[in-house]
């Protein structure tokens, strides 16, 4: 007997994690030292650009891939106050 597994719960299953951080040009328009990441959790990817210096940006993504795993998994963190 074969079991069909769906796809999206065994993507769940997958924790979100960094890829790739290399330097980009600059979009259009904009200035400064960019950097484009990849961020994959299974086959699904997200890819971005940020400004920043490289641990800037390094510890941006790590933070955003956190947050990603937490909500994954329903986690909720206090909203921070700006």
């Amino acid at each position: 007997m074969t079991k069909e597994v769906n796809s999206t719960q065994s993507t769940v299953q997958w924790p979100f994690k960094l890829e790739s951080i290399a330097k980009a040009a600059a979009p259009g328009g904009a200035e400064g030292m960019w950097h484009r990441y990849v961020i994959s959790q299974g086959k699904n990817t997200i890819e971005g650009v940020r400004a920043g210096t490289d641990a800037e940006v390094t510890t941006l993504v790590h933070d955003m891939i956190e947050r990603l795993n937490e909500r994954r998994e329903g986690k909720h963190r206090p909203k921070s106050k700006r």
